[in-house]
């Protein structure tokens, strides 16, 4: 019987799930009764006793060496993420970063640089996706939502989320491949634990995303939102990881190419919330 306390074996079972035969250069052999790979299947992939491998799985087995966790994750096509993801699992990753301060408390110096960004959207995040800090010009983009304090929680709970962004799906699967990656990086994180627990219970659609087992970090990317005053917007996005005493949050900054009309319609949320002019502020977390 599997483990349902195994996180590994969780993993392992949803990824293996995920991979099609034919891309894995497996030949067909008549109809399958579940989708993706066999576990014998994996186990011929990268080199191992498949009764071992059925022991990872049903968590009889729990700490795979690093070769063997590599192996896995070339058999299973991981990318990057995921594969770290998979050492972090295995406990057989380098290194796990200390938890950030309790509080979340942002640097000072890092709420200057949010102000100094009037022309772009930046925030600030924790692991759980709180919003700790925002400048004007961010707060006015989301201003559609009712209140701008987790990105999770916006996106699958908040009523403005399908009309804001106008590739829902997608943001969807990266919000919760980011929260996927971070309780990895940190399980005893109580606030992750609690918004993921919160988000489970309350939204179908985010466990569904969740039991995929999908892992990906935020570091860029393209995101289309419909605001009701300025459009259709498209924007990149950078995410810069802090160091020190802030370890675990991120500075997420939104821009738009140069001369185009998205640039105008940012510039156009910046001088509204140049009119409101409060300096970035720290938002208490909520589920």
């Amino acid at each position: 019987m599997p483990s349902t306390d195994s996180p590994l074996g969780e993993f392992l079972r949803a990824r293996r799930a995920g991979v099609r035969p034919q891309d894995a250069g497996i030949a067909g052999h008549g109809p399958r009764r579940v989708p993706g790979l066999r576990r014998e299947e994996v186990a011929v992939l990268a080199g191992v006793n498949s009764d071992y491998y059925t022991r990872l799985e049903q968590g009889r087995e729990r700490r795979p060496s690093a070769q063997l966790a590599e192996a896995l994750g070339r058999a299973l096509r991981l990318d990057a993420d995921a594969r770290a993801h998979l050492h972090r699992l295995a406990g057989t990753a380098p290194d796990t970063p200390p938890p950030g301060r309790p509080e979340d408390a942002v640097d000072p110096a890092l709420l200057q640089l949010l102000d100094g960004q009037r022309g772009a959207a930046a925030f600030v995040i924790n692991r759980a996706l709180d919003v700790l800090a925002a400048n004007p010009t961010a707060r006015e983009l989301h201003a559609p939502f009712g209140r701008m304090d987790n990105l999770a929680r916006m996106v699958f709970l908040d009523p403005a989320s399908p009309g804001f962004y106008l590739r829902r799906e997608a943001t969807a699967e990266a919000t919760v491949g980011h929260l996927r990656q971070a309780a990895g990086i940190a399980p005893r994180d109580a606030r992750l634990r609690e918004v993921v627990g919160s988000l489970r219970e309350r939204s179908a659609e985010f466990e569904r995303i969740w039991n995929r087992h999908a892992v990906r970090g935020k570091t860029r990317g393209t995101k289309r939102f419909l605001h009701p005053d300025a459009g259709p917007l498209t924007l990149t996005y950078l995410a810069f990881d802090a160091r020190g005493d802030a370890e675990g949050q991120q500075l997420v900054v939104y821009q738009a190419a140069p001369g185009t009309a998205d640039a105008r319609a940012l510039a156009g949320l910046a001088a509204g919330a140049r009119r409101d002019d409060r300096p970035a502020r720290t938002a208490g977390p909520s589920s």
